[in-house]
């Protein structure tokens, strides 16, 4: 199978598109014909080193954690899937080895789910890591409704998801992003703030009473956090590990098929939108790394890797 792969931690300059082995099904596994994959900023940072502390790595190593596809293959019991079905997952494993930049990827079933009828690859490859993430921060927080919550990053990849799973539950979200991304926080009823200097002031002139809860999706903002979360407030990190010092929680997120298939349902019934910034092909996933670290994207990048829907 084409795979793009590296071969020792680096640089985008180490990616290079080579032919694999097919991987094995092994039992309760489902093998996919990957359709389409898509970027994350973890991924680069996994292929510069930036997780060796935590993960061990196989080389060749091929990156990606993100997949949509139909199903080729399925393990020893493995009763839920039927070759054929049409499937994504968040494909994270315990060893960066086999990713999804690839024509075929293996993945536990427990971790894959079923992409209902109206929900296009593209918007199923970009939506498992960003999605189970901003779900998992917003259970962390225990998020119900009548809660006021500022969301930092709002209009990023996975700030973007939270904020519409927590207007939908039904609480008063303010959200942080630059003054261009304030139209799309506030068409999917935000209140957007600014950040930069005066962020403390901005959202207390929102919030003067404080706020029952705050999702960090960025870093960097624990000093604005805790000053305007009311006594007894819950605060939740995707980014800064040091909020556990606080009596906050460090999210990191696990694959999980039933939540992801509660996220495509949501996206099927045209109660959650996934934005999409442009398709490359297998061949310019050094192109996808560079423009995810650029920062520039306006929603996920993905990457066609065979025909789909």
């Amino acid at each position: 199978m084409r795979a793009m792969t590296y071969d020792r931690y680096g640089d985008d300059d180490e990616l290079r598109m080579t032919d694999r082995p097919v991987p094995k099904v092994g039992p309760g596994e489902v093998r996919i014909r990957v359709t389409r994959a898509a970027v994350n900023p973890v991924d680069w940072k996994v292929m510069s080193g930036g997780l060796d502390g935590l993960m061990d790595a196989t080389f060749p190593a091929i990156p990606g954690w993100d997949v949509a596809g139909v199903v080729d293959a399925i393990g020893p019991d493995t009763p839920e899937f039927t070759p054929g079905d049409r499937v994504a997952s968040y494909a994270r494993k315990q060893v960066v080895s086999g990713g999804t930049f690839a024509e075929y990827v293996t993945v536990m079933a427990d971790d894959v789910a079923a992409v209902p009828d109206g929900v296009g690859d593209d918007v199923a490859a970009a939506l498992p890591l960003t999605g189970l993430t901003a779900l998992r921060v917003l259970e962390t927080l225990a998020v119900t409704k009548g809660d006021t919550l500022p969301v930092h990053a709002a209009s990023g990849g996975v700030g973007h998801l939270a904020s519409q799973l927590a207007v939908a539950a039904g609480a008063t979200v303010v959200g942080t992003a630059s003054p261009a991304n304030h139209d799309k926080l506030s068409s999917i009823g935000v209140t957007p703030v600014a950040y930069g200097d005066g962020l403390q002031e901005r959202l207390r002139d929102v919030a003067p009473d404080g706020f029952d809860a705050v999702a960090d999706l960025v870093g960097g903002v624990l000093d604005v956090s805790l000053d305007v979360l009311r006594e007894g407030g819950r605060i939740a990190s995707i980014a800064d590990p040091t909020v556990e010092e606080h009596g906050g929680r460090w999210v990191w997120v696990r694959p999980d098929g039933e939540r992801l298939s509660q996220l495509l349902e949501e996206v099927a019934a045209g109660r959650l939108e996934v934005e999409i910034d442009r398709s490359l092909p297998l061949e310019q996933v050094a192109e996808a790394f560079a423009l995810s670290r650029s920062g520039s994207a306006n929603g996920k990048i993905v990457i066609e890797v065979t025909a789909g829907s």
